[in-house]
């Protein structure tokens, strides 16, 4: 599995998704690809101990080497080789013991028991009391990352929060090595939302909850559980990491991974220079680096999707209100979906790795419904027309364009992030001259991600339509993305039909064990949400890596890669 996806979504079951897409395609002479859960290099024999790899990344970290602090994609990328979750998840997305396992009768109180003997970096033992160290961290009012969320359904925590208690009642330790965790009420996915990831106790010693993010433990010299240290550290350049000896899984195989920052413009030469051994890559690099005659291209189905937003409200700070009319006409927005030709625009932008979709749960989720039970929105530009006619968008002064119901000017002001992605600005104009050419006069506004994604979340008055992302993490419940009071629902939809069916499927009451019942209710919301379409879906991405064949081991599933320690190096 993918530890950095792993890693990124146990936050908040989601993160943002501002990358481009992975990519794959058809084999070209000299490079091979791997379909989903195969190994690179699979016949190269028994593995061997030693080598360094150079691992490519086209965004320099931001210097938060912790997990329980990070925010970010890029930091990711080092927490991978740094740290372990007590759990993980099997291919199938479903959780499965990793240092703890657990029981639960009842969804509410569960036990768990720490496998003896896996040590930090620092020597010191991992016990419970650094499990316990970090949900009181993190529910502790001056902590200042994004992580709370993910500790403040266990029973006592919002009162530990609010400084009325001065312990966590619903953690109760039993010995090292056995702790017992209770929740506020029973819930299908408390394990799934639950933080896993412990912190030292020894290494944050002394140091005040207010300034962890700041202190040298997380960003000089961070001390995880992972196959890998961190060591050298070249700021914006470059991360050395060096092979732990006492890795609890086992003595990982190469010795040194040195993760180096590269302009994804150079990519491709890198590669053919062998100066690059493993990397992701972006669509828009691929037919380059299938032409490589010495490298292998790994593929899979992932977990991320893309999407076109409406504006339907605002956010109050504690929910979402539905106060902005311009877009709540249902019809209007359907006919938009109509217009777009998202199978032309995957293959233009995505290189065919992108693939068009009609809900906002990728396909290789459990709860992703069929296609045919749903609307599909198939290109249809002159049933899009006709659906405007009858909404009222009709051309009432011969410009060419379309006016609003009460005949005053209608204009689509498009939104979408930028970077340095050539990319970007293309394939928003091209979504903006699919409605210009049925009569929607549109306007694209180009905004720097970062102030981008800030304006979105404010509910900025000048985002309306908008271009967005996310990467879904192992457990597929949308509620922290489209539940009405959720603050990552951008379009701002507020709908009670949609709250129910989220909370029914989280209900032990109501779906007990029984995944088919959950998945119905899951399903139900899909239809709902293809109906209502307070969003367009357009595209589900797959995700790639390439290697170079001296690199052996590495497995990719839709939730990513395998463990590092288990790569390895043939010597040439």
């Amino acid at each position: 599995m993918k530890r950095k996806s792993i890693l990124l979504l146990t936050a908040l079951m989601l993160v943002m998704s501002m990358f481009l897409a992975a990519c794959g395609g058809k084999e070209k002479a000299g490079t091979k690809e791997k379909d989903n859960n195969e190994k690179s290099g699979e016949n190269a024999g028994q593995p061997k101990d030693g080598g360094t790899i150079v691992f490519a990344v086209d965004t320099a970290p931001e210097g938060i080497f912790n997990p329980n602090f990070y925010g970010n994609a890029s930091d990711a990328e080092v927490l991978q080789f740094t740290d372990d979750n007590l759990i993980t998840y099997d291919e199938k997305m479903k959780p499965i013991p990793n240092i703890a396992s657990w029981e639960t009768k009842d969804n509410k109180v569960y036990t768990f028991k720490f496998k003896e003997g896996v040590k930090w970096h620092n020597g010191e033992e991992l016990t419970v009391d650094d499990w316990i160290f970090a949900i009181k961290t993190l529910a502790d009012k001056k902590y200042d990352g994004p992580r709370y969320v993910n500790v403040q359904q266990i029973e006592g925590a919002p009162a530990y929060h609010d400084g009325k208690a001065k312990e966590i009642s619903g953690i109760k330790k039993i010995d090292d090595y056995n702790i017992e965790i209770t929740f506020d009420k029973a819930r299908v996915n408390n394990l799934e939302n639950l933080w896993t990831y412990p912190l030292s106790r020894k290494e944050f010693e002394g140091v005040a909850v207010k300034d962890m993010m700041s202190s040298k433990q997380v960003r000089q010299t961070p001390v995880g559980t992972g196959p890998y240290k961190v060591g050298k550290v070249v700021p914006g350049e470059s991360i050395e990491l060096v092979r732990n000896d006492e890795y609890w899984q086992g003595k990982p195989h190469i010795e040194k991974i040195i993760l180096k920052v590269i302009d994804a413009s150079l990519l491709v030469g890198e590669l053919k220079n062998k100066t690059v051994d493993m990397t992701p890559f972006s669509p828009v690099s691929y037919d380059e680096i299938k032409k490589l005659s010495d490298i292998n291209i790994l593929k899979s189905p992932g977990v991320s999707y893309y999407y076109v937003g409406f504006r339907l409200g605002t956010w109050d700070g504690k929910k979402n209100v539905a106060n902005y009319d311009k877009y709540n006409n249902k019809q209007l927005r359907q006919a938009m979906a109509y217009a777009m030709n998202r199978e032309e625009w995957n293959d233009a932008f995505f290189f065919g790795l992108g693939h068009p979709v009609n809900r906002p749960v990728p396909s290789s989720h459990w709860i992703a419904a069929d296609n045919a039970e749903l609307n599909d929105y198939k290109y249809d530009p002159e049933k899009a027309k006709q659906m405007l006619d009858e909404a009222g968008y009709k051309d009432k002064d011969g410009d060419g364009f379309r006016e609003d119901p009460d005949g005053k000017p209608f204009v689509v002001n498009f939104s979408h992030y930028q970077t340095t992605n050539p990319t970007f600005e293309a394939r928003a104009k091209q979504i903006a001259q699919y409605w210009e050419e049925v009569g929607l006069k549109t306007k694209v506004s180009m905004t720097e991600v970062n102030l981008y994604y800030d304006k979105v979340e404010k509910a900025d008055k000048s985002i309306e339509v908008f271009f967005g992302g996310w990467s879904t993490g192992s457990d597929p419940d949308p509620s922290g993305l489209w539940r009405s009071d959720a603050l990552w629902n951008y379009p701002r939809w507020v709908n009670a039909d949609s709250d129910k069916l989220l909370d029914d499927a989280l209900d032990v009451k109501i779906v007990g064990t029984d995944q088919d019942k959950r998945k119905q209710l899951y399903v139900d919301w899909q239809k709902l949400f293809n109906e209502e379409l307070p969003a367009i879906p357009i595209s589900e991405l797959d995700e790639t890596y390439a290697t170079t064949k001296r690199v052996q081991g590495v497995e990719l599933n839709p939730l990513g890669l395998n463990s590092p320690h288990l790569w390895w190096v043939d010597g040439k």
